[in-house]
């Protein structure tokens, strides 16, 4: 950045880079509350596609107050440099603990950080909205396990009434190894859609690692997601309980009618098993 503030705050520390946007700790001018702004990259200001991917996050986030979403308070649509600002929560995404192999922070946090994201999607669907794009890297989790789910970038509104029927299908969009098969052929989704991706993302968290699906292409990749069945988790990990799996592989059945119904199916779930076999594996 060629200054040291933007708007009404000042820039403090760089926190990420994104295909199109950064993210800087900042303080607001006269508060001096610490924040999070999400911004455009220089050489995306102009993008007119980039640009409105940022707004949409924006004008979702400003809609969603709970404690598992990001807190998203003010928003600036100006042409020069568009940006967002939203509450500071100082922690990683569950991508970087799996990276890291933090084995023991998943035995401990584990169960209750799915339980909080299963929280928060649940309040998201309940206010009409698919979120498209869960996985690790937009959920972040601190050292107390506290989630925080994030980017809200292609995040679409749940048809109902006659636009299921009559209004158009959302254009495909989201991460290839989390996508739903109704999402790779883009029909018509429902929080259905995220179950499926939640499902990818506790597959990863338990086989520490590894995703359903991986393929030699992006398109061989989308072909496995819309047509073959995954090998069970607990056969990779053996420290999964059998129930944990199950759980599991309901939620990555190629049917969205035959996945649990909506995340209070699935937190009704996860309340009544373990994920381990033994309280703290990996330590």
């Amino acid at each position: 950045m060629q200054t040291e503030t933007v708007g009404n705050y000042r820039l403090v520390k760089h926190l990420a880079t994104g295909q199109t946007s950064q993210v800087y700790e900042v303080v607001e001018s006269g508060s001096s509350r610490h924040l999070a702004m999400k911004l455009l990259l220089p050489e995306k200001v102009g993008d007119v596609q980039a640009r409105g991917l940022l707004l949409h996050e924006a004008e979702v986030g400003l809609k969603l107050a709970h404690p598992n979403i990001i807190r998203i308070f003010h928003v600036n649509k100006s042409k020069e440099n568009p940006f967002f600002v939203m509450e500071y929560f100082q922690a990683g995404s569950i991508r970087l603990r799996l990276q890291r192999k933090e084995k023991a922070y998943f035995a401990e946090k584990g169960q209750e950080l799915l339980k909080q994201a299963a929280t928060g999607l649940a309040f998201m669907h309940s206010e009409g909205w698919v979120h498209r794009d869960i996985k690790p890297d937009n959920i972040l989790v601190n050292n107390a396990g506290e989630v925080k789910l994030i980017d809200f970038a292609i995040a679409c509104r749940i048809p109902a009434g006659l636009a299921k029927f009559l209004g158009r299908n959302p254009k495909a969009a989201g991460t290839r190894s989390y996508m739903s098969p109704e999402q790779i052929r883009g029909q018509h989704i429902d929080g259905r859609a995220d179950i499926y991706s939640f499902g990818c993302m506790c597959y990863e968290i338990g086989t520490q690692g590894k995703v359903p699906f991986t393929g030699n292409s992006n398109q061989d990749l989308l072909t496995r997601q819309i047509r073959d069945k995954p090998v069970s988790p607990d056969i990779i990990n053996p420290e999964i309980t059998k129930e944990f799996a199950g759980l599991v592989m309901r939620m990555l059945e190629k049917k969205p009618e035959n996945r649990p119904k909506d995340f209070h199916e699935v937190l009704i779930a996860l309340r009544a098993l373990q994920i381990w076999k033994s309280p703290q594996p990996g330590k």
